[in-house]
């Protein structure tokens, strides 16, 4: 099967930042950053962004541009005759189904919140009522997931870079007017200076795994998901280059979500710590209660879908990109049976407020609990562990050569030697540390 090509590298570009800037920035970040201390998380988080996120992206690029196949192959052409690595690839595309089986439901959220500001429903907005509604939540789950494996099904030319290239540019664009809307607003110093100004006392183990946590969720890494476009790339440019690029993209976005929220909730008066409904019902009340609040209401939620979606589309293309290497099926008829198998996972956290009850964790936690543990705690920090060593270790591993020979190819900024302790210690020890702590420290009951 013919290797497909990425038209450009603004195509690349924008196809790995759409990978990595999605629920994680707009969704997630602000209700982490509203219940870990504002300004604490933020400087945690840029700090593991620099010293985790960069090289693991960077590693993970390199393993997808040097093998030119998905996470199931890569490691099988890189590895020693005889190695067990390429296992983790069969662990990374389980992983990305285990992805889905919640994030598709969460943009159906966030595309049916969209819905009801365009139709001036507003008032009919609720946030339980929308999760333990069954009927809601399956249409819109079929919505998104349909209207992903449609576009997948073309080749990635005309239908993932196209579509992404757009809703990238839209998404910008939505993005700096609705900040400097709400930036505007009466009393949004208040909230500025919870989300800008770091208080240090509230620096604690629990913010620094879960700043930890977040970093590896938000950029996508471990998965595979940006090995695959480091598979569609040519040595044109140097990976390290491009990985600064996608990281300060995807930061970008995750820091103007804070500068929308906070400031917007502090002219109201309303709580930043609501946890995963941050961003729905306290959102919508902001809008209700704002003047135009229907038409400013309709562009965050539109941005948001796109933010949304631009991951569903990245992580469903790695999905096909698996399937289609282990069956040798084409893009339609892999499309057709890819969608089947992430939606009949999804049905757990569709119906998980509703028919399908399940507390994995401690009292009020369900399906969407147990698949964000499985994937944000567990597969995505484990497998940047595990691609860092592949590629640092020189016996039992692809090597700290073939690994920055692969990562200087081409123009930008290299990998130099002095940086290897960095890859092959710091980035591992890390890792295992906060992994451990946060595996101590988990409300398991």
């Amino acid at each position: 099967m013919e290797r497909e090509r990425l038209g450009s590298r603004l195509g690349f570009i924008f196809l790995s930042a759409g990978c990595a800037i999605g629920c994680g920035n707009v969704w997630k970040f602000p209700w982490m950053t509203g219940q870990n201390g504002g300004g604490a998380f933020v400087l945690v988080y840029v700090i593991c962004l620099l010293l985790l996120g960069l090289p693991a992206m960077v590693v993970e690029f390199s393993i997808g541009r040097a093998s030119q196949a998905s996470p199931v192959r890569m490691y099988q052409k890189l590895e020693k005759p005889g190695q067990k690595w390429h296992w983790h690839g069969i662990i990374a595309m389980i992983g990305n189904f285990c992805l889905m089986a919640f994030y598709t439901v969460v943009t159906g959220w966030i595309l049916y919140y969209f819905v009801s500001f365009l139709r001036g429903k507003t008032a009919d907005i609720g946030f339980v009522g929308m999760i333990t509604n069954p009927g809601l939540n399956v249409g819109y789950l079929v919505a998104v997931v349909v209207l992903a494996f449609v576009l997948l099904s073309f080749n990635i030319q005309s239908g993932l870079e196209r579509v992404t290239k757009y809703m990238m540019g839209a998404l910008l664009a939505l993005m700096m007017v609705l900040a400097i809307r709400s930036c505007t607003l009466p009393a949004a110093a208040e909230g500025l200076r919870f989300y800008l100004l770091p208080d240090f006392g509230k620096i604690t183990f629990k913010v620094i795994v879960s700043a930890m946590n977040q970093a590896f969720f938000t950029l996508s890494i471990g998965n595979g998901s940006m090995a695959i476009f480091g598979s569609y790339i040519g040595k044109e440019r140097s990976l390290m280059g491009e990985s600064v690029n996608v990281i300060l993209l995807d930061t970008f976005v995750a820091l103007m979500s804070g500068l929308i929220i906070f400031p917007a909730c502090s002219s109201l008066g309303l709580e930043v710590d609501a946890g995963p409904a941050l961003l729905f019902n306290t959102m919508a009340a902001v809008f209700n209660t704002m003047e135009g609040g229907r038409i400013w209401g309709t562009i965050f939620f539109l941005f948001m879908t796109f933010a949304a979606f631009s991951t569903v589309l990245a992580v469903c293309e790695n999905i096909l990109a698996c399937v289609r290497e282990l069956t040798g099926w084409d893009r339609k008829k892999g499309s057709l049976v890819c969608a089947l198998i992430v939606f009949l996972s999804a049905l757990t956290t569709a119906l998980g407020y509703s028919v399908l009850h399940f507390q994995p964790f401690a009292e009020g936690t369900a399906w969407l609990d147990f698949w964000d543990f499985i994937v944000s705690t567990n597969l995505l920090p484990l497998g940047a562990l595990i691609m860092t060593l592949f590629c640092v270790s020189d016996r039992f591993g692809w090597g700290w050569e073939n690994f920055k020979n692969e990562a200087n190819a081409g123009n930008g900024i290299k990998v130099q030697n002095w940086m290897k302790p960095v890859f092959k210690y710091l980035v591992p020890i890390i890792v295992i540390g906060l992994y451990v702590i946060g595996l101590m420290n988990f409300q398991w009951r």
